[in-house]
């Protein structure tokens, strides 16, 4: 949409902002991605995944929570696209992606919560 095309013209470059702006579908993913991300328990286990690989039993423990509740909080995470699982036997590992997205919200979580990596 070209500035001059605006309804109102308030000498202000909206029309210019908006020659950058990416395409709706773009907003509607990235929408999608932080939906997945409006839960307390399911932030902490992604966080968990962030520095290490994990089976669910084990992540149930840490978490404090039933496989059942672990898996569904996975299964969103693994939607999104923010943690991959790799099976081992009859175990599957769980850990963060090697993406741009679940690196930033890896660095959001922590900047947000003050908090810094655990040393290896």
């Amino acid at each position: 949409m070209e500035h001059s095309s605006l309804p109102h013209d308030h000498g202000k470059s909206a029309g210019e902002a908006m020659e950058h702006c990416p395409p709706a579908a773009d907003f509607q993913k990235l929408s999608q991605l932080l939906r997945q991300l409006d839960d307390g328990s399911r932030l902490k286990l992604f966080w968990i995944l962030c520095h290490c690989e994990e089976c669910v039993i084990n992540l149930s423990a840490m978490m404090d929570m039933s496989s059942p509740a672990v898996s569904h909080h996975l299964r969103q995470l693994k939607t999104a696209g923010l943690i991959v699982g790799r099976r081992e036997g009859k175990e599957v590992y769980y850990k963060a992606a090697d993406t741009a997205e679940a690196q930033l919200f890896h660095r959001l979580i922590e900047e947000l919560l003050e908090i810094s990596c655990p040393k290896d």
